[in-house]
């Protein structure tokens, strides 16, 4: 076993990518800190009871556990940050009104969750507790496409459905809770087999409206056939999923008055999330040449509840390692001051004036070779007779070196 081996979908940054990472990182919280968002850092591991109290299921077999020799008790490695946020707002702030709180970290997952991504993402999110409205779901919505506007990234579409649509239809038909959440399975996978399977001896015009919610995928408006319209035609005409789709055509509405660079919007109903997580409206975000969804939010009320006050929540997050790789083309490498290394006392003062003021200055060590990759050296400081000056580097100067 070679000593340089990492595991399976564990890599490390280098350079460029790292840097694109860490711009792309301070780009986003400073658009969450202009909407009002307050930073937190939580613990990369906790007891497994915190961390995975009221989170999303599929959570748990995606968490490192590991035994905590100072407490005998089992801690786990957070694959995901949100419910230590929730944790965060229920049981430390204790605040009454709207909290907006932010953070961006790496997590850890047993198992990569799409065919090129990695087992430690750096997650970056968003969390709007204390309002039940569609105006918070609107700010949520609003802020997560700045955040893919922000990082630069073209092309992209939202795709907006609601948890609790398949809910609204079958209400009243008495499924066990076990029931709904393989149905919820069966619509993520858009299995038509396994719905109609799952489907016996319900109504055969519910079941039907369920199977439909396949269908129910395209353009949110602008025809007469779009997805919210023939919703509204195949659907039960009942109060519950009435307000369903009321939600998703008023937030559209709003959505488009609000969000400066609006993206593609685009309507699946057969997203219906997390059957035991997410509550109300969830959306999604999708890029060409990316079979996974980029950004993933929505309405999970109550999650706080473990923690001891349930408090109505909503929020979304995105990998920025992921975000970073779909930027496109690598930014050029930064121009740079190439300078020597000596005890001068003048040069020591210049470097430092012009390091000051941002420049990058990248001293020759000596009896050294310089192999930088993201800087290039087309100036250089040099000594004349007015002192250290900097210098452009002549082409053929730098070919001769």
């Amino acid at each position: 076993m070679s000593a340089w081996l990492l595991p399976e979908s564990v890599a490390d940054v280098l350079p460029s990518e790292a840097r694109r990472i860490e711009e792309l990182r301070r780009a986003v919280l400073d658009r969450f800190r202009v909407y009002g968002y307050e930073m937190v850092m939580p613990p990369l591991l906790e007891y497994t009871e915190s961390l995975l109290g009221n989170a999303d299921p599929s959570l748990d077999l995606q968490t490192f556990k590991l035994l905590d020799q100072a407490s005998g008790r089992m801690l786990g490695l957070r694959a995901d940050t949100t419910p230590q946020v929730a944790r965060i707002d229920a049981h430390i702030l204790n605040r009454k009104g709207a909290t907006r709180l932010c953070y961006c970290g790496p997590v850890l997952h047993t198992q990569a969750r799409g065919l090129h991504n990695t087992r430690e993402p750096i997650q970056c999110g968003a969390e709007l507790y204390g309002c039940s409205g569609i105006e918070a779901d609107l700010e949520v919505l609003t802020l997560a496409v700045d955040t893919l506007v922000v990082s630069r990234l073209k092309g992209f579409r939202l795709a907006l459905s609601h948890a609790g649509l398949l809910a609204a239809i079958l209400k009243d038909q008495g499924l066990a809770a076990s029931q709904m959440r393989a149905l919820h399975q069966a619509l993520a996978q858009k299995d038509r087999v396994l719905l109609t399977e799952l489907l016996v001896g319900v109504a055969p015009q519910l079941a039907k409206s369920v199977i439909s919610l396949i269908d129910l995928y395209g353009p949110v408006t602008g025809t007469a056939q779009c997805a919210l319209a023939r919703a509204r035609s195949v659907l039960p005409k009942t109060q519950p999923v009435e307000s369903v789709l009321m939600q998703l055509e008023v937030l559209v509405s709003r959505l488009r008055d609000s969000a400066e660079h609006l993206p593609d919007l685009m309507l699946d109903l057969a997203d219906v999330a997390s059957f035991e997580y997410h509550s109300g409206v969830v959306f999604a975000a999708f890029v060409s040449g990316c079979p996974n969804a980029i950004l993933r939010g929505g309405r999970y009320d109550d999650v706080g509840a473990v923690y001891g006050r349930a408090r109505p929540a909503t929020g979304f997050s995105v990998d920025l390692r992921e975000l970073a790789s779909l930027q496109g083309a690598q930014a050029a490498a930064k121009s740079a001051i190439r300078a020597p290394w000596r005890h001068d006392t003048e040069l020591v003062k210049a470097v430092r004036a012009l390091r000051a003021r941002g420049e990058v200055v990248v001293q020759s060590l000596p009896n050294t070779e310089q192999e930088e990759e993201e800087f290039i050296c087309d100036r250089e400081l040099v000594h004349t007779g007015q002192g250290w000056q900097v210098q452009a580097i002549n082409a053929n100067q730098e070919s001769k070196e």
